[in-house]
């Protein structure tokens, strides 16, 4: 079978242009094509899906780098609000991916995609925040990270979705909370990551070149192109007025969480 080296390219500058634009991980278009192109390879059935999983928090780890770096020039990431958002993330994703190989996956499909529609359409007719107008608490900062991190790493897509709305909601400027979920993407990857590598390692059923859930040859092809393109979003989206950014981050949300429920049945 081909390594389909031009499918990871190819997925890999979609994820990293949205990463750069919205700040999002790009997982809920990763599982779904990474799902089917390990089927395509002939990889074990009952494997498909976590490696799915994993490969796609693997990856984050990368584009949020490049992602973070960007916005970080901007002035719009808020590095206190990352410090404080943090523990929670690490605990909540690490937690998460260390019970993802005993749960359904098609349950948690539902339970995202509900969840996204719900935030998407408060993002899109919902009354607008203004900024500053409901303090953040850092033990509210918490408890929502290690909730986030949780969904997050139980599904590999939706953690940066949500801390952007979690920020929006509580009175943080688009931009700015754009910025921050990407910075915040590194401990959610770091963790999340962890956890598939370990619950997968040793087991019989996984492809040469896997280490735990995390299929390298993929990796490697989204990571390079993926980190290339994201500077291109983040550099966009600070041309970009807070409005329209808003009903792009909320519309993507609704097609890529459909797409996802979609391909888990």
């Amino acid at each position: 079978m081909p390594e389909w080296w031009w499918a990871y390219l190819a997925l890999g500058a979609f994820v990293g242009f949205f990463a750069g634009l919205l700040g999002i991980g790009g997982g809920a278009a990763m599982v779904p094509v990474l799902a089917f192109v390990y089927a395509a390879k002939g990889f074990a059935t009952a494997e498909v899906v976590h490696l799915a999983l994993g490969t796609s928090m693997a990856t984050m780890l990368f584009t949020s780098v490049s992602s973070v770096r960007a916005h970080h020039r901007h002035g719009a990431v808020n590095w206190p609000m990352v410090k404080g958002m943090a523990p929670g993330i690490i605990v909540g994703t690490f937690g998460g991916a260390l019970l993802a190989s005993t749960l359904s996956v098609r349950l948690l499909a539902v339970v995202f995609t509900l969840l996204i529609y719900y935030i998407s359409a408060q993002m899109l007719f919902g009354k607008k925040p203004q900024a500053g107008a409901v303090p953040l608490s850092t033990s509210g900062m918490r408890l929502a990270a290690g909730m986030i991190g949780v969904i997050s790493s139980l599904t590999a897509t939706g953690g940066a979705a949500l801390v952007v709305a979690y920020l929006v909601r509580r009175g943080t400027r688009i931009h700015d909370a754009i910025g921050t979920a990407a910075a915040i993407g590194w401990p959610l990857a770091a963790a999340g990551t962890a956890g598939y590598v370990i619950t997968g390692w040793g087991n019989a059923g996984l492809p040469e070149y896997a280490s735990g859930y995390v299929y390298w040859p993929a990796l490697a092809g989204i990571v390079i192109a993926s980190m290339l393109l994201a500077p291109v979003g983040a550099r966009l989206a600070h041309r970009t007025p807070g409005t329209v950014l808003r009903k792009i981050f909320a519309t993507l949300m609704f097609v890529l969480a459909t797409k996802m429920l979609v391909s888990f049945f």
